[in-house]
């Protein structure tokens, strides 16, 4: 069984950062791109940052130049840097992993989200 979990949310002043943190465990035979998704209240789910297990990086254009992305292959863990936050970043983030388990073909995995408060 694949579980993905994020952590590191929490409620920041404006400007502030925080630091999410994602993590895949379990039957895994290889992970493809990792990213990171947020929903904010009445609002669709929008990509944030995602990056291959080759380095290719993507950023959704609201937040370049102050969020990053990184992953530990090895660890099977992958990390977003959040600077200058605003308060329209306040949003559930979701870790999306795209797995392949042991015999089996990849599919994407989403863990609980951790909610991102930011003040103003």
């Amino acid at each position: 069984q694949v579980q993905v979990v994020e952590s590191g949310g929490g409620l920041v002043q404006a400007g502030g950062s925080l630091k999410l943190s994602c993590a895949a465990s379990g039957n895994i035979f290889s992970i493809n791109t990792m990213a990171w998704y947020r929903q904010a209240p009445g609002k669709q789910r929008e990509l944030v940052a995602s990056i291959t297990s080759s380095g290719t990086i993507v950023y959704a254009d609201s937040v370049k130049g102050r969020f990053s992305i990184s992953r530990d292959n090895a660890k099977r863990t992958a990390a977003l840097q959040m600077n200058s936050l605003k308060p329209e970043d306040t949003a559930v983030y979701y870790c999306d992993v795209d797995i392949a388990e042991v015999g089996r073909g990849y599919r994407i995995y989403w863990g609980q989200g951790t909610q991102v408060t930011v003040s103003s």
